[in-house]
């Protein structure tokens, strides 16, 4: 069910419960601001998603409240990611779902990164 990022941030969340240690995660990639692991439902060949370590619900919450180090740590792990999964020549999405219309479901920020096959329009209409 997508959630209203109006709310306060839910320590609870799956991803604050992963980062915590308290859930298991297929890990691809960590640092200091981010950690990268397998969807658990992908929906692509490749399906990567990229959370910050900070307590931020959405995009526009991370970019208003993160230092600058952890803007630039997260938009350079989702970049390291993508290399890594040798995803760059053929071509990859990143994706973040923001709010209750946007599709989000789970109250933590985080980047889809979709690959490994020719991905269809980003929109249904």
């Amino acid at each position: 069910m997508p959630i209203d990022p109006t709310q306060p941030y839910d320590d609870n969340n799956v991803f604050a419960r992963i980062l915590r240690g308290e859930l298991p995660s297929k890990t691809v990639y960590e640092d200091e601001h981010a950690l990268a692991f397998h969807d658990i439902n992908p929906l692509a060949p490749v399906h990567i998603l990229v959370i910050p370590k900070g307590r931020y619900v959405s995009w526009d919450d991370f970019s208003e409240k993160a230092s600058d180090a952890e803007i630039a740590g997260f938009t350079r792990a989702v970049g390291k990611v993508a290399r890594e999964a040798g995803l760059v020549e053929i071509g990859y999405r990143v994706m973040a779902n923001t709010g209750l219309r946007g599709g989000q479901e789970v109250p933590h920020l985080h980047m889809h990164i979709f690959g490994g096959t020719t991905l269809g329009p980003m929109l249904a209409r």
